[in-house]
């Protein structure tokens, strides 16, 4: 059932990946101050009458929110196959677990090491960002989802994150570009990702699994679950990071009315491209939650109430027509098997979001955001301090094509090294088969008639083969 030539272990690799991160850790992972039990010096030094003023208090609820999307959200939403829903929850679970402690570590390098003493020092915003660099290799892993192995997926989140690092640094470091709820630098840069790893591992038999594919009525309410949880949360998300008071404010009252937006065009969308007006859970699971990504970039900007209703407007309607027109096209043109449809609701958002991001900053004006609302919202202090809001425009969109070529090149490279016979991936007739990685229980197996098709994130796949 499974390829198994000079086949790497699951257990060896997780035992000896853990292993290393304990050394790591150990060598260079340590408390910030508002972690460390010097917090009490920290305060009598700095004036700080109450331990309500400890980064803790400011950011952990937005943690928390993340934290559910991360594990909860994105693993539910990927347990629309029928028969894949342990795979997609468990196998979440492990790539989250496993690429947080190295994106602790690989951001920790980029952006908080100290010279003096060559440590990482942690907190609750530091935790918050793993989360963030997990997400855009949970975003990746939907383009493969069910037609490859765990190893593969743990080989694929290592590069993914290390990839994600350098692409963040690059992007918030040296370009100067703001991207608090990351349309570019994790939905644009994992949707990429994610789809070249799938174009390199083209299956052209992958119709031998054929009756696997698709939903049922329940995997599709547990899909559903997932939806809920991301768009309820996906304020937190484009907010977590921001400054706090009126920038984090805003992003969390922009992302709650451009995601209200666009269920209302996504509802619209789905039942006018049904002959008979119904309803498809695809479009409603999935493009119900583009506006979010859309507004990562320009969600702590003056883009106004309106202005997120619009994009929440038009997000719907595009990542709705991606389902029914682009993601066939994806496939039987480009050779492009896209499992969950992260085109649609990751990367063409996300390049959205993108564009947004550099017309509104290249739009920014005094008037609107007052000289020192300037300053605080795209940070021009220190060796930026000279930008005007046009050059921000600028690198706002230089920021995105830096996304996209990480994602490209980045996921033919490790798609090339995903494709040697080492790794105990599935057979082309045992994908999005959770028997082929999960002991299943005898009562749940459940007969599977072959002509059973109610529903697929490639909804069109069959008519157009």
């Amino acid at each position: 059932m499974v390829n198994t030539n000079i086949r790497l272990t699951l257990p060896v690799v997780c035992f000896v990946w853990q292993i290393a991160m304990i050394i790591l850790f150990g060598v260079f992972i340590r408390y910030d101050e508002e972690s460390d039990t010097h917090w009490v010096e920290t305060k009598a030094h700095d004036n700080i009458t109450s331990d309500i003023e400890n980064d803790f208090y400011f950011r952990y609820p937005s943690f928390q929110d993340v934290h559910v999307m991360i594990f909860v959200g994105f693993g539910f939403l990927m347990t629309f196959l029928k028969r894949y829903s342990f795979g997609a929850v468990g196998f979440n679970f492990l790539v989250a677990s496993f690429g947080l402690q190295w994106a602790l570590l690989m951001q920790g390098w980029f952006h908080s090491l100290d010279p003096q003493t060559g440590k990482i020092f942690i907190g609750v915003e530091s935790l918050i960002n793993a989360d963030f660099c997990v997400a855009g290799c949970l975003i990746a892993y939907g383009a493969v989802l069910g037609k490859v192995s765990p190893v593969q997926l743990l080989v694929m989140t290592l590069f993914g994150v290390t990839l994600f690092a350098v692409e963040e640094y690059i992007i918030l470091n040296l370009l100067h570009a703001r991207d608090a709820g990351g349309s570019m630098v994790i939905h644009t840069f994992g949707g990429y990702y994610g789809l070249t790893i799938s174009w390199v591992l083209y299956r052209p038999n992958l119709n031998q699994s054929k009756r696997m594919q698709g939903s049922v009525y329940h995997s599709d309410i547990f899909a559903m679950i997932g939806t809920l949880f991301l768009w309820m949360f996906w304020p937190s998300f484009n907010s977590a990071i921001t400054d706090h008071g009126d920038g984090q404010h805003r992003a969390a009252i922009n992302t709650y009315l451009c995601l209200a937006s666009t269920v209302l065009t996504t509802v619209a969308i789905s039942s006018l491209s049904q002959k008979t007006g119904k309803l498809d859970m695809v479009h409603i699971q999935n493009s119900t939650l583009a506006g979010g990504v859309a507004l990562g970039t320009a969600a702590e900007f003056m883009i106004s109430p309106y202005g997120a209703l619009i994009v929440g407007f038009f997000c719907g309607i595009i990542s709705t027509m991606g389902y029914i027109f682009i993601s066939p096209f994806l496939e039987k043109t480009l050779k492009i098997q896209d499992t969950c449809g992260i085109h649609n609701l990751h990367a063409m958002p996300g390049v959205i979001g993108g564009i947004v991001g550099a017309i509104t900053a290249a739009a920014a004006s005094e008037s609107v955001y007052g000289k020192q609302g300037l300053i605080n919202t795209f940070d021009f202090t220190g060796d930026f301090k000279d930008r005007t809001v046009l050059t921000q425009g600028g690198y706002q969109a230089a920021g995105m094509c830096v996304s996209i070529v990480f994602g490209v090149v980045g996921g033919a490279i490790v798609g090339s090294i995903l494709r040697l016979p080492i790794w105990g991936d599935p057979a082309d007739e045992n994908c999005f088969d959770d028997e082929v990685y999960w002991e299943v229980k005898e009562e749940h197996q459940e007969s599977i008639p072959p002509i059973l098709e109610y529903n697929n994130h490639m909804i069109h796949k069959q008519q157009d083969l």
